[in-house]
Parts: C-alpha cells; sequence; structure tokens
C-alpha cells in the first residue's frame, strides 16, 4: 500500500518477509482449484508443507485456544496492527483456526463459478446477517433519508425480527416485504432509488420458498445494488448462488452445514467484486466486501467464532458432498410418503413435482460433481421440508407430541431428524398476521430429516398420524 513508504526499517523488514508467507499460500489455493469439490472439503487450505513446517506434522488443522497472538518486537507488532502483513492478533478479531474455516468455505462457495471469494465466519447466522446488511445501510447524505432494503418475508424467524424491530422499529430503516418472491414483477415495484439491497432465503425455512435466483441478481444490478441470499438449508454441495450472480452469500453454520450438531455458528462470503452504489472510502468495502467486514465493523463489533466451533465445523464440512446427498435421499422418501397421507392435506418439498416450485428449484438445486449418466449433474433438494396436517391446530400438536423417534426441538440440519411446530417456535414473535403473509399456519410441521433409515423415520410418522 502507498503509506508503507512510511514505515520504519524494521517494519519494512516484517513486510518483506510476509510476501514469502502470501506467496506460499497463493501457491495452495492454485493448486487447490485444481481439485474436486471433496478434495476441498477433506483438505481446505491445510498443506503438508504448513503442517510439517508450523505445526509439528499434525494432519488436522490445529485448534488454536490462544486469546492472542505474540509478537517479536515494535516492529512487527506495528506491521500486524496496520494489516500490513498476516496477522490474527486477537481471538476477537481473528484466529489461525477461524482462517482455516474461512478458506474452506471461500473454496467451497467459489468451486466451478469462476469467481473469487472471500468469506468472514461469525459466532452463528444471525450475526452474519448483521455484519452482512448493516455496512449498506448507512446514511449517504445530509439531512433525512428514506434508507430501504426489499426482502422476500419467508425468512427465518430470527431473519425477520431482526428485520421488523432492529432495523424498522428502532432505526427507522423500511424493510419492503415480497409476498411471493417467485414474481418477478413484485420485486421490480418494490425497489426505488433509495434500495440499498435485495434479500433472499431460499429454500426457506420453513415452506421452501425459491426465486429465480438469477432473474433477481439481474434485477438487483440493473439498479446498481447487491443481492444477498441465506442459502443456509442447501449449502454449497447442493448450490452455489455466487455462480448465477449473487454478491453476497449467508450460511448458518449451525444447520446443514455442521449436521453433527456440536457448532453454533454462521459465514459471509461475498464475490469479489461486488456490485454497490454505497459509498465507502475503504477500497476493501466494493472489492473484497467479507474482508471489509472482518478486518473493520467486524473487529469493531466482535461477533466472533469460537475456535472449538471453527473446529467442529470443520470437521463436519469434510463430508458435506455425501452427506447432503443422503439427507437429501431421505427426505425425498418421507416427503413422497406424507403427501400420500390421508390425514396431511399439503406437503411443502422442493423435491416433489407437483410443489409449484420444484421446476424453479430443479434449475439451480444440484449435487456437486454428481453425474446422472448423460453428464449432467443429479438434483437434489436438501434435507428441510415441511408438512401440513389435517384438521385444527390441535391436530399438529397431537402429531408432534406423539413423535417416538424424531426429535422435537427448534433445531434444524442435524444428522438426527428433527421437527418443530415454526408458529409456536421459531416464528412465534412474527404475529399471526405477519405468518399469514409467509404462509406458516399453525398446522404446519417442520420437519428436518436426518440419516436414519427412512423406513424409521416413516414408521414414526406413521404411528404419530394415526392418532388422529
Amino acid at each position: 500500500m502507498s503509506s508503507q513508504q512510511s514505515y520504519s526499517p524494521g517494519v519494512q523488514k516484517y513486510v518483506e518477509q510476509a510476501k514469502a508467507i502470501i506467496a506460499e499460500r497463493e501457491a495452495a489455493l492454485a493448486r487447490a482449484k485444481g481439485m474436486k469439490f471433496d478434495t476441498l472439503a477433506v483438505h481446505g487450505l491445510y498443506t503438508m508443507e504448513e503442517a510439517l513446517e508450523r505445526n509439528q506434522g499434525a494432519i488436522i488443522e490445529p485448534l488454536y485456544l490462544s486469546t492472542s497472538q505474540a509478537y517479536h518486537d515494535a516492529d512487527e507488532l506495528e506491521a500486524a496492527l496496520g494489516y500490513l502483513i498476516p496477522t490474527w492478533c486477537y481471538t476477537r478479531i481473528a484466529n489461525p483456526t477461524t482462517y482455516y474455516l474461512e478458506w474452506l468455505l471461500a473454496l467451497l462457495e467459489g468451486y466451478k463459478t469462476g469467481a473469487e471469494i472471500s468469506c468472514c465466519v461469525t459466532a452463528s447466522g444471525m450475526s452474519a446477517i448483521v455484519q452482512a446488511v448493516d455496512p449498506f445501510l448507512v446514511k449517504q447524505k445530509e439531512g433525512p433519508e428514506r434508507i430501504n432494503f426489499v426482502s422476500s418475508i419467508q425468512v427465518y424467524g430470527g431473519s425477520f425480527q431482526h428485520f421488523s424491530v432492529r432495523k424498522m422499529r428502532e432505526r427507522g430503516i423500511e424493510c419492503r416485504w415480497i409476498c411471493h418472491p417467485e414474481d418477478i414483477q413484485e420485486w421490480k415495484s418494490r425497489i426505488d432509488g433509495d434500495t440499498r439491497f435485495l434479500f433472499m432465503e431460499a429454500p426457506s425455512n420453513p415452506q421452501q420458498s425459491f426465486a429465480d435466483i438469477k432473474a433477481l441478481a439481474d434485477l438487483a444490478h440493473a439498479h446498481g445494488i447487491p443481492f444477498l441470499i441465506d442459502a443456509t438449508c442447501a449449502t454449497p454441495a447442493l448450490m452455489r448462488p455466487i455462480a448465477h450472480g449473487a454478491d453476497i452469500v449467508i450460511h448458518s453454520l449451525t444447520k446443514s452445514a455442521t449436521a453433527g450438531g456440536t457448532a453454533i455458528g454462521g459465514a459471509l462470503l461475498s464475490r469479489k467484486p461486488i456490485v454497490t452504489q454505497v459509498r465507502n472510502d475503504n477500497p476493501l468495502f466494493k472489492d473484497s466486501f467479507a474482508e471489509y467486514v472482518k478486518f473493520y465493523p467486524y473487529r469493531d463489533n466482535g461477533p466472533a467464532a469460537s475456535p472449538f466451533n471453527a473446529m467442529f465445523a470443520l470437521n463436519d464440512l469434510r463430508t458435506l458432498r455425501s452427506k447432503m446427498d443422503l439427507l437429501s435421499r431421505n427426505c425425498q422418501t418421507v416427503a413422497e410418503y406424507l403427501q400420500s397421507h390421508p390425514k396431511v392435506y399439503q406437503v411443502d418439498y422442493l423435491g416433489l413435482p407437483s410443489f409449484h416450485l420444484h421446476k424453479m428449484a430443479a434449475k439451480y438445486m444440484t449435487l456437486v460433481d454428481s453425474d446422472d449418466g448423460t453428464g449432467k449433474e443429479v438434483n437434489r433438494y436438501g434435507h428441510l421440508m415441511s408438512f401440513r396436517v389435517d384438521g385444527p391446530p390441535q391436530n399438529a400438536r397431537k402429531v408432534f407430541d406423539s413423535f417416538k423417534l424424531i426429535f422435537r426441538a427448534t433445531d434444524l440440519g442435524r444428522i438426527k431428524s428433527v421437527a418443530t411446530i415454526p408458529a409456536i417456535s421459531t416464528h412465534f414473535q412474527q404475529g399471526e398476521e405477519a405468518r399469514r403473509m409467509a404462509d406458516i399456519p399453525p398446522q404446519l410441521i417442520r420437519l428436518c430429516v436426518g440419516a436414519e433409515h427412512p423406513d424409521d423415520i416413516i414408521a414414526d410418522l406413521d404411528q404419530a398420524l394415526h392418532t388422529l
């Protein structure tokens, strides 16, 4: 950087030494780009050279539990805190274990997209959403501004609460809700000169909403604004939205990415560069948004991921593709069973040909590196679905309370099957009117199908439904 000339010779010495580390990492990145998805998931950017030279031969990325990094002298400290050399400094800002996770996620999300991607890992999926949207919601001129953003109303309950309460009620920033995200005309009608971004969750939790991702990205870019998408339930194994024009992808790592159920975390990934008209003097803001977030607002706000959680996430991600394949196939089997059950009046699952968004989802959701025998990737639709129990809401509660194998919990994405009733749990605070707009009736049970044999899940559903 140009300001480097004002630094002392001692600082410059560390800058020169750092060039070798940077070159080594860039060489590892170049090699990784020639590898398959499964290989990337297993190895990430943790190389044999790094294991042997810096980590006593450990073949698995080490867990760094130190709160802070020590420096040789004042010159190295100055170079590090001035962002002139690779550093982690303090675990609230970064950590070596967290870096391994960020590099891996960037590789997986960018796989076969042709895009350069940066990543910032956070303490939770909600903290990733907050870090992703806040930098766009800053004032750009003196006096009043009518700042707004446009979002599908079919989002996770926590996302709805954050947008409706923290942004609209507390800060006066308007969120313009889209009730039918598959309708591009509805999006067009809600955008104006003060719109800062478009936001979508796909597939949505719990009602399996979807949209034409490329069309939404093109629409956003035509207005000079970014398209943000929460792709938690798909994971990079089934969908990589940046390949279709998305600027920023958000994941709750707590969910499908880490099905073992031992980690909590989030991830914000961005293409280089993003589309935005928001003015920001820092060149990273547009050129590498996730890095900008990490080095500046994230540093000051403190939503850091625990190294423990980063380590758990790394280990869960190693089998992501095969895991999402198995869970998706199990969910497909269960959805087909429920679709024919006389006590179920609707099944929401993108994998069902009868579902109204099936064809749209089929354009985007495929199992990475699979082959249907003709050279095309195989469609897989994830392991989240919902079904609606016939009769009054009490019927859904009775079925729910009768599960013997399926866990009753607000969680999703687990290796074990888990169910909840969103109207009284994850989306309760949303309120009855907003739940109606988002199509979340009290008869709806959200089911995340795990890795158990589907016959056993079906048997549990069958006995529960037979209590009616």
